[in-house]
């Protein structure tokens, strides 16, 4: 499960999605690879998070705990 620290994960990762569409994962990663290279490490683990959460968000069911 992703760790999503605030609201703006999920406000960037449905921007990705809506932009991108199924190739949304693969622009969040390409920005994570990006932040890497240029040794910002905090964007690096924000963006790979945000990849998580488009995978997680793109699955047609629940997956973890529905309450």
């Amino acid at each position: 499960m992703p760790f999503v620290t605030d609201r703006e994960q999920f406000a960037a990762a449905a921007r990705l999605m809506r932009d991108y569409g199924a190739e949304a994962g693969l622009e969040a990663a390409a920005r994570a690879d990006h932040s890497r290279d240029q040794g910002n490490h905090i964007h690096f683990c924000r963006w790979r998070q945000i990849e998580r959460l488009i995978v997680l968000l793109s699955m047609p069911c629940a997956v973890g705990t529905v309450h």
